[in-house]
């Protein structure tokens, strides 16, 4: 049996008596072999969250299969879910201005398998990386922004975006604020690192915002991008001690190794299917 290939299932639904047992049960009687199971009710809102993944070779059903005998069950407890092939890899679009360490960061973690997706191109408002992106076999697209070009710069990017059958969208230090237009267009799948452990220090130069104030930890966010500028679902979040004598310039190359670790971890919770949207919050089950 091969335990690699797994059918992931995400589910949301009114908490409430038997949902964990039909799920269960429907898996079992069909001889699956559930791997892994997490669950999570939130007390507030009365809303019950799971994730399953079942080997896919344990069960007789293609995934469509499985998917037409858990409809009625969906049905019946009231659930959003979705379930996903894990075989099929997440096709990822990275955005980047100058900031090369979360791009390095990314691609060496692609290129070793450590991260499984397909980076089906990047897309940058500057040249800069066009060399390094081509060494490694993905297109490249240049699209400049600027005051004048931003309404037809997004269109660009949306299109390349969809042309590419893009899945997920991660700015990997992209310096740019994405009109709301895109940010609707592509709720719950664009994936943004913050140089700050937010909710403070939002917009530029969080740094030496942390300097000026003062404070003794810094950090860094992966969050869902909304409109609201760094107001999205935060998804991971790390920091690091520091003290009075390290200067601005010190707390950007501390904060660099923590950007580039956070990006990437939040991103692996996002394919792996482990983070689910609940208002402006997440559940991630890791």
């Amino acid at each position: 049996m091969d335990s690699s290939r797994r059918y992931i299932l995400t589910l949301s639904c009114p908490d409430r008596v038997g949902v964990v047992a039909a799920v269960s049960a429907l898996i079992a009687a069909n001889d699956g072999w559930i791997s892994e199971a997490q669950h999570h009710s939130d007390r507030e809102s009365q809303r019950f969250f799971m994730r399953q993944e079942i080997l896919a070779d344990s069960l007789p059903l293609s995934l469509d299969g499985l998917r037409r005998r858990f409809a009625p069950i969906a049905e019946r407890f009231e659930m959003k879910w979705t379930m996903r092939d894990s075989a099929q890899k997440r096709r990822v679009v990275v955005l980047v201005s100058k900031g090369e360490h979360c791009l390095y960061d990314l691609l060496s973690r692609w290129r070793s398998q450590e991260l499984d997706v397909e980076i089906v191109c990047v897309i940058s408002n500057h040249e800069t990386f066009r060399g390094l992106v081509e060494w490694h076999g993905i297109p490249y697209h240049y699209v400049p922004v600027n005051a004048a070009t931003r309404e037809a710069a997004c269109q660009e990017m949306m299109t390349l975006f969809e042309a590419a059958s893009g899945e997920v969208m991660v700015l990997a230090r992209y310096m740019q604020i994405l009109p709301a237009e895109m940010c609707a267009r592509y709720a719950g799948k664009i994936l943004n690192i913050h140089h700050s452990f937010l909710p403070s220090f939002v917009g530029a130069k969080p740094y030496h915002q942390a300097y000026d104030r003062g404070v003794k930890l810094i950090g860094a966010t992966c969050h869902y991008v909304t409109e609201d500028l760094d107001c999205g679902p935060i998804i991971d979040q790390d920091v690091l001690r520091i003290n009075h004598s390290d200067a601005p310039k010190d707390l950007v190359r501390y904060g660099k190794d923590i950007e580039k670790t956070v990006l990437a971890r939040g991103l692996r919770y996002h394919i792996e299917d482990r983070v689910m949207l609940h208002d402006n919050k997440t559940i991630v089950f890791r």
